[in-house]
């Protein structure tokens, strides 16, 4: 999916300056126009707000890419700079408006995730997807419950609390830590069009990693309900739900691709306008009849990869849609962060974000291990695994809905815990690319043409041992 932009052209010292000063041109302006004018229409406000996010963000990443900042980060630091906690150029509910942008942003990196898992990749790297998927699972859970109790003293909403509900509640923190960040993945692969066994291991890992952290949660929310909600019992119906939920998203998922493959061989025209309808539209309806629409997304774009002609031409056009959708994606995440909130917080998050970063690590050292993976996986595997972003909060979220005793500051813990790995993780990423020499930001990118001739090139196969995925 697209990044945005493309750095395939270095650019001069008059370039960078020409740059800055349209930076700062945008942001002076829009400063004294809410000043001036504090009361605007909320329409206004919010087309204001995409235009001054995709500007802000695209130069500040122009800037900052000399010194190799990956480009989502720089959207992120603009959207906080331009968010209400900083310079308040887009206030709190201007950022609510513009969630729609987001549903449509997720249901995009979905089916370009989905589209990118060739079957081969998956059977390549079957072995290590297994391990890594176990230690992943299991170690991250297990430090990140253990930690969370640990920390107990010191979180407001959980000191006084017993062991058996202190539990079940850091048994919830436990899950939402396996979380990962497709989005973050997928962008810095748009970025540095990276080719090779880490990159390979990352995507497969992260784009199937949605379904393990559905059925934890299930499970997870089960065991919890009967030991922080007073006269609750254990219940089976979750299974149920469950169930439901994964293989209806699957099998929905599945005649979305059939739909899509057929509508892009026999028509092929207008292939913008449905990607907007179904990121806009169908993700509703996903969630009317609660199926999990990022699931369905990723099994409709795997789908037209492997089991029609027309993979390449989705990511075509996933690319142009995705273009300006992902620049302002991942600006709001950064206005939406609430810096007061992890001001007052950031001591026990960054306990449970490096006690997190650092299961993961091990985590991922000891499924490399069993799996045998190339050296290359075994030292930076880890790196893509770090980032979390929109399904985390969606977790935390979930989790404040069944609990409302404890569920809000639960949600605000995340918030913030998730915003050092939305900020420390992209970076993680690149500089592991960069250095393992995978990173290809010096190609040119086909043109459409070339896309709509042949076949998209097979992923390099990597030495006989697959990379590992997380």
């Amino acid at each position: 999916m697209s990044g945005g932009h493309s750095s395939a052209a270095p650019k001069g010292p008059a370039a960078r300056v020409i740059q800055a000063v349209a930076l700062l041109v945008a942001v002076g302006l829009t400063y004294g126009a809410t000043r001036a004018l504090p009361e605007v229409n909320s329409s206004v406000a919010v087309i204001a707000a995409v235009g001054l996010l995709l500007l802000a963000g695209t130069l500040l990443s122009e800037l900052l890419e000399p010194i190799g900042l990956p480009h989502l980060s720089a959207y992120l630091f603009a959207g906080i700079l331009a968010g209400p906690y900083v310079l308040h150029l887009v206030d709190h509910d201007t950022v609510n408006r513009l969630s729609p942008i987001n549903t449509l942003a997720l249901a995009l990196i979905a089916l370009a995730g989905g589209a990118e898992l060739k079957a081969d990749l998956l059977r390549r790297t079957a072995k290590s997807l297994g391990y890594a998927t176990l230690t992943q699972a299991v170690i991250v859970l297990v430090v990140s419950t253990a930690v969370f109790i640990a920390c107990a003293p010191y979180v407001p909403f959980a000191r006084e609390l017993p062991f058996g509900p202190l539990f079940g509640l850091a048994l919830l923190w436990g899950i939402l830590s396996v979380t990962r960040s497709p989005s973050a993945c997928l962008g810095i692969l748009a970025q540095t069009r990276a080719k090779g066994p880490i990159a390979e291991f990352s995507l497969a890992f992260i784009m199937a990693s949605d379904v393990v952290v559905v059925v934890m949660l299930a499970i997870g929310m089960m065991i919890a309900r009967p030991l922080i909600l007073p006269g609750a019992e254990l219940s089976m119906d979750a299974f149920s739900a469950l169930g439901h939920e994964i293989f209806g998203s699957i099998a929905l998922g599945t005649t979305l691709g059939v739909v899509l493959a057929a509508y892009i061989r026999l028509v092929g025209r207008q292939l913008l306008l449905v990607l907007l309808a179904l990121g806009f539209g169908f993700t509703e309806a996903l969630r009317y009849i609660h199926f999990d629409p990022l699931l369905t997304f990723l099994s409709a774009g795997f789908f037209v990869q492997n089991f029609s002609q027309q993979g390449g031409k989705l990511l075509t056009a996933v690319e142009r849609a995705g273009g300006v959708v992902y620049v302002v994606f991942f600006a709001t995440a950064g206005a939406h962060l609430a810096l007061p909130l992890l001001a007052e917080m950031w001591p026990v998050a960054l306990t449970l974000a490096g006690a997190r970063a650092l299961a993961t690590w091990g985590a991922a050292r000891a499924g490399s291990r069993l799996a045998g993976d190339i050296p290359s996986v075994k030292k930076w595997g880890w790196s893509s695994l770090v980032s979390q972003a929109g399904l985390a909060l969606g977790v935390a979220t979930m989790i404040q809905r069944a609990f409302p005793a404890v569920g809000e500051g639960f949600a605000a813990l995340a918030v913030a815990m998730v915003a050092i790995n939305e900020c420390v993780g992209p970076v993680l990423f690149k500089f592991a690319l960069d250095k393992s020499g995978e990173s290809r930001t010096d190609e040119a990118p086909r043109v459409d043409s070339e896309l709509d001739e042949e076949e998209p090139p097979q992923v390099a196969a990597p030495e006989p041992a697959g990379p590992d995925s997380a």
